[in-house]
């Protein structure tokens, strides 16, 4: 017996998947809107639980009964939304009106769905009235006599002028009364809804349930709710906010008392419940010519009970790297939150790393303290004070450094995603004065920005731009005074891709190389969706190296492009980079790979 060609049998599987062979029978489903245009078609289609059931193929005869059953009421719902109050709905299972047959029906089959709407005169507003209105209070522009009724627009309004009255203090506020009738005959719709806006209330005690490690005052402190000022769901916001992110809470829920207390509070309950204590993991990233990197991390979300978070990491980088040696380091943060008041946390930091570079070498230890301030949802602020021991060997000899270190961080994220921007834009800036205490002079300050933009483009927004510029520059002090890792470089997947890591720094006359004065990068990328998981992207990389504090001043530019795909994991895009050299002698010949969790930028 001859075999079946490959070719054929793939094909067809792929027609049986679309239904295109002949199978199993297959439920057909019609929609009419008689009237109201795509839109209103549309948002029938999605209020459609039989047509969900169809497309995943879950339909039998008894499911596809109470779907068609409970349609009723969805479509109504969707066509009072819009304004029509006196529609015809009819859907019908093989010709037999839905609401008519048993939901208790034979398990036979069904081999048509027929959905047909008369949705009938849209309705307008008659009249369009609610009070009392606390002062500032915005309605829905479609609120209004002559506008379009509809059962959203009322909703909408009653909410906003619940909100308007919570917002100056009326903790209670709630709709009193409502009478909304319909005119037929006239297509109107007449919506009178009064408002009881309650006392003007402050906050009283917060009061902590389901806390098992955590101490209730620590609690109380992170969340910061101003106990006495008068009610403002910003606070409350605020406060839930801050219990988030302390991360020591897996669920974190605050809610009103049903009863303000004689005295004019109200109370809150925070109902918590905490996450596991400890958190362990690890990571790896490969590039051609950066090499590898291992990493692993020990966290600890609670130390002392009031959410003291200790994480102690290690990581070895550059292994199998064309050019320097393995790099090591050992590392410990401790973070404290609520430390000087509900917004600041304290942290303290210690690392202890070993550098081999092609272009130095060095053994280096570093403490940090500060503190951290959270001004808003976007905006973070950072100040401390630190000092470093390093033992160093480069183009300048063997030389030892004992610098402290004034560091000072903002941070403005407007991201939709941290993991996969597609919209907004973030921007960093760190400004470091350091002062030698011994290895030379060595006195003068560190300014580092960096800027990133992203766009998606179209209606469905499949396509996103991400622009990237970095700047930096040493203001004060020579290249031969200043630790040689605050000195900037360009090469490999952090600036340029396709290049060596850290190739272009500044020649001295001896014919070595060391880390610049000034630096600038440039990346775009244009990422495009070819599924719903996965990402083809295209880039281009620039960056210069410079001596002098001005960037752009006394140095050369490299350049790189390539090719990129990613996958989306659920905790981070997949990220494979293939990049070549656009600059410099080996341009164009050579392709490095670069893999890692995470976009670029």
């Amino acid at each position: 017996m001859s075999s079946v060609p490959k070719r054929l049998v793939l094909a067809g599987a792929f027609l049986s998947v679309f239904n295109i062979l002949p199978g199993e029978a297959e439920v057909r489903q019609t929609l009419v809107v008689e009237a109201g245009g795509k839109d209103l078609k549309s948002s029938i289609e999605g209020a459609l639980t039989t047509r969900t059931l169809i497309s995943d193929g879950d339909e039998t005869s008894q499911s596809l009964i109470a779907a068609a059953q409970a349609d009723y009421a969805r479509i109504v719902a969707v066509l009072y939304d819009a304004g029509y109050f006196g529609p015809s709905v009819s859907i019908k299972l093989d010709g037999v009106e839905a609401a008519q047959i048993s939901p208790f029906a034979s398990d036979g089959s069904v081999g048509k769905v027929e959905v047909t709407v008369t949705p009938g005169k849209q309705f307008r507003f008659g009249r369009a009235t609610i009070a009392p209105l606390a002062q500032g209070t915005t309605l829905p522009e479609g609120y209004r006599a002559g506008a379009t009724a509809g059962t959203a627009v009322i909703r909408e309004a009653a909410t906003s002028a619940v909100s308007g009255w919570r917002d100056v203090g009326h903790a209670k506020a709630a709709v009193s009364g409502q009478k909304i009738t319909a005119n037929h005959p006239a297509a109107e719709v007449n919506s009178d809804i009064q408002l009881a806006p309650g006392p003007r209330l402050r906050f009283g005690q917060l009061i902590v349930s389901g806390e098992e490690r955590m101490r209730a005052d620590r609690i109380r402190a992170i969340a910061g709710l101003p106990t006495g000022k008068v009610f403002d769901p910003d606070d409350l916001d605020d406060a839930t906010r801050r219990l988030q992110t302390a991360r020591v809470f897996q669920v974190v829920s605050l809610s009103e008392a049903d009863q303000p207390n004689p005295d004019g509070t109200l109370d809150i309950t925070a109902a918590v419940v905490e996450r596991k204590l400890r958190r362990f993991g690890f990571g790896a990233e490969y590039g051609t010519l950066d090499g590898g990197t291992l990493s692993a991390f020990w966290l600890h979300r609670n130390l002392f009970g009031g959410a003291e978070r200790l994480r102690i990491e290690g990581e070895v980088s550059n292994i199998a790297q064309n050019g320097g040696g393995i790099d090591y380091e050992l590392s410990a943060r401790f973070d404290r939150p609520a430390s000087w008041g509900a917004d600041t946390d304290f942290y303290l930091t210690a690392t202890l790393e070993h550098v081999d570079d092609p272009l130095y070498l060095t053994d280096q230890a570093e403490v940090e303290a500060g503190f951290k301030r959270i001004v808003s949802d976007q905006l973070t602020l950072q100040a401390g004070v630190g000092l470093t021991y390093s033992d160093t060997t480069d183009a300048y000899g063997s030389r030892t450094f004992l610098v402290a270190t004034l560091p000072l961080e903002a941070t403005y994220d407007k991201r939709d995603n941290k993991l996969n921007p597609t919209k907004g834009y973030y921007l960093n800036a760190e400004l470091t004065p350091f002062f030698g205490i011994s290895g030379g002079d060595g006195s003068g300050a560190r300014l580092y920005t960096d800027a990133r933009a992203y766009r998606a483009l179209g209606k469905a927004e499949r396509m996103v731009i991400a622009a990237r510029l970095q700047l930096g520059s040493i203001m004060g002090s020579s290249p031969g005074e200043t630790l040689p890792d605050m000195l900037f470089y360009s090469g490999g997947g952090g600036t340029v891709r396709g290049h060596a890591y850290q190739s272009l720094g500044v020649t001295l006359p001896s014919g070595l190389e060391v880390g610049g004065e000034n630096f600038i990068g440039l990346s775009l990328e244009l990422r495009g969706k070819i599924t719903d998981k996965a990402q083809l992207v295209g880039f281009t990389d620039y960056g210069f190296v410079g001596a002098g504090a001005m960037p752009g001043q006394d140095g050369e530019w490299q350049s790189g492009a390539g090719l990129g795909l990613r996958y989306d994991t659920g905790i981070g895009p997949l990220r494979l980079d293939v990049a070549t050299p656009t600059s410099g002698p080996n341009a164009g010949e050579r392709a490095e790979v670069y893999i890692g969790i995470g976009q670029a930028f």
